[in-house]
């Protein structure tokens, strides 16, 4: 079996999820490794012996690093409409992070202005919101679970999409994320990942104009059963 077959978490006609793997890239880039949306056009076109092309659309992208689920289009009217509420920001995202140190506070809102070094390929918290190219990053988190193998759980929902913002934003808070090297954590993890999984991603279907949840089960052993699925 195909094994895109075993990521899939989501599809109808219009669109197709996947509970996307660490070390796997949505897009191509630089290194020229074979991305995620091509990956998935050859899994269609085999599957359902499609003889032309095959379209996929990209509707957003996870880090390389990252985990969890990422969705894309199966028809140009699904990717437009999409593109629409990722703009309008009716396009939601939770994620779940592992932390070493435990937040200043169960619950909270963070506002930061970032930075993107693009040389670098990383994000700063600056304080000069007046400098060219910094933008505002806003975003929620809440505790769920505390000190398991001396790790914290906590839950994060994004109200804005900038580079590497959940990673910059709670290093910057004195939380970096285990094993993001990059923003401060001590050492890597043993599959070069990051602990920050995409959990829930929650949209108004763009032709039957329904609420959709997909949820990703996370992959971190040492929290088991939490959040529970039907959260």
């Amino acid at each position: 079996m195909n094994p895109i077959a075993n990521q899939i978490i989501y599809e109808d006609n219009h669109l197709i999820a996947l509970n996307k793997l660490p070390g796997q890239i949505v897009q191509g880039d630089k290194t020229g490794d074979t991305p995620l949306v091509e990956l998935v056009k050859s899994f269609i076109k085999e599957r359902d012996a499609k003889p032309g092309n095959v379209f996929c659309g990209v509707i957003h992208r996870l880090d390389r690093p990252v985990s969890g689920v990422v969705i894309f289009a199966k028809t140009s009217k699904a990717l437009t409409r999409m593109n629409e509420l990722v703009q309008s920001r009716d396009f939601h995202k939770t994620y779940l992070a592992v932390v070493k140190q435990q937040p200043p506070s169960p619950q909270g809102h963070l506002e930061d202005y970032l930075l993107r070094n693009e040389k670098l390929n990383k994000s700063f918290v600056t304080r000069d919101t007046s400098q060219p190219g910094a933008k505002l990053a806003k975003l929620d988190y809440r505790l769920l679970a505390a000190s398991r193998g001396g790790y914290h759980l906590l839950e994060v929902e994004l109200h804005t999409g900038r580079h590497h913002q959940i990673r910059c934003q709670l290093a910057h808070m004195g939380c970096p994320i285990k094993g993001d090297l990059k923003y401060g954590a001590a050492r890597s993890n043993p599959d070069a990942s990051i602990s920050l999984h995409a959990y829930r991603l929650a949209f108004e279907h763009p032709v039957r104009h329904e609420q959709v949840t997909i949820l990703a089960p996370h992959p971190f052993e040492m929290f088991a059963g939490i959040p529970d699925s039907n959260e």
